[in-house]
C-alpha cells in the first residue's frame, strides 16, 4: 500500500512539473512574437496614419533641424541616453524609426525589439528616400 501511495505521489508530482515547464515554454514564445520589419515609404506613410504610432527619428539633431517626418521625436541613436530615451516609448505601441539611409534605424529596430516593443518598423532607404 505504501509504494501505491508513493507512485500515485510520483505521477502527480511529474505531471505538475510537466505543465509548470510547457506553461513556462509558452510564456517564452509569446514574448517573442514581434513584428520587426523594414517598410517602403508607401507603408511608412500608411502606418504614419494609425492612432497608436510613434514615430521616431534616430538621427542627430543637426539632420533632424534640417528636415523631419510628420512629428517625428527625435532620439539620436549615437546619443549616451538612446536605450534611456527609447524606454520612455509605450511597447504595446507601433514604433516607426528612420533614420539618413537607413544604418542607424536598422540597428535601433533591434534594440527595439529586444527591449521588448511589439511593433517595430523601419522606412526602407531612410530619410533619404521618404522624398
Amino acid at each position: 500500500m505504501n509504494q501505491f501511495a508513493l507512485l500515485f505521489i510520483t505521477v502527480i508530482a511529474l505531471c505538475s512539473c510537466t505543465d509548470a515547464q510547457v506553461k513556462i515554454s509558452d510564456i517564452k514564445t509569446e514574448s517573442r512574437n514581434t513584428i520587426s520589419k523594414v517598410v517602403s515609404p508607401d507603408e511608412f506613410k500608411e502606418l504614419m496614419s494609425k492612432p497608436d504610432a510613434q514615430l521616431v527619428d534616430v538621427r542627430t539633431a543637426k539632420e533632424y533641424t534640417a528636415g523631419k517626418i510628420g512629428n517625428a521625436i527625435n532620439i539620436d541613436y549615437f546619443g549616451d541616453d538612446f536605450k534611456k530615451h527609447i524606454a520612455k516609448l509605450d511597447k504595446n505601441k507601433i514604433i516607426l524609426v528612420y533614420c539618413a539611409a537607413g544604418g542607424r534605424s536598422a540597428k535601433a529596430s533591434k534594440i527595439f525589439s529586444d527591449m521588448g516593443f511589439i511593433e517595430v518598423y523601419d522606412l526602407k532607404g531612410g530619410y533619404g528616400n521618404w522624398n
